[in-house]
């Protein structure tokens, strides 16, 4: 069941799903789903990029998570085969994929398997000050490791990009930054988001 009513209902027949080739032709705008956007009337997504756990909790009953059933709605309309998320506190760019239409359920999962499964380069990891090398040293040890696993002694290599991302784990919502994408890439696209994150 959809959370969402309307246009954003998870349903298989939205229109076609543009390429990124059709997308740049046809010079159309993305809308972002109200759930990514944090902008949804009556929840709000809550997504664990340490654990991949994903609840939303509502806006009348703050106190308590509720199962989250908006996974198969579309991530943006029109709908795309592909999504790039980019984020401030961190160098990479996340890549979403999906032939039939990326999916609300789709950037979660792949923004967790992409920040737990990457490890962070020596050169990456060097490139950061040292006071900020001991952070992430330190939130690798509270974090479980790609073993799954709590080390007391995190080694370089064993550093993930979520440790990377320190306290900021909570996924807070997906928007458009043309001017930082830019900043970023040297170029834009309506395809490209940058993600917000909380402590």
């Amino acid at each position: 069941m959809s959370v969402s009513d309307g246009k954003w209902a998870a349903w298989t027949s939205y229109g076609p799903v543009l390429s990124q080739v059709e997308l740049h032709m046809l010079k159309r705008k993305l809308e972002i789903n109200p759930v990514l956007a944090n902008t949804h009337g009556s929840f709000r997504l809550v997504f664990n990029m340490v654990t991949g756990r994903v609840t939303r909790l509502s806006h009348d009953s703050r106190d308590s998570e509720h199962s989250f059933d908006a996974r198969g709605e579309p991530a943006t309309l029109p709908r795309v085969e592909q999504l790039l998320i980019i984020t401030p506190l961190s160098p990479w760019c996340t890549t979403v994929n999906n032939s039939k239409g990326v999916t609300v359920g789709d950037v979660c999962a792949h923004l967790w398997r992409d920040y737990t499964d990457q490890l962070v380069t020596e050169a990456e990891f060097n490139s950061l000050p040292p006071q900020i090398q001991e952070d992430v040293k330190q939130v690798a040890t509270r974090n479980p490791s790609v073993d799954g696993m709590y080390h007391s002694v995190p080694v370089t290599n064993q550093v993930r990009r979520v440790d990377w991302l320190r306290e900021c784990v909570f996924f807070e919502a997906l928007r458009k930054d043309d001017d930082y994408t830019v900043s970023r890439f040297g170029f834009k696209s309506p395809n490209v988001f940058v993600m917000d994150l909380l402590n």
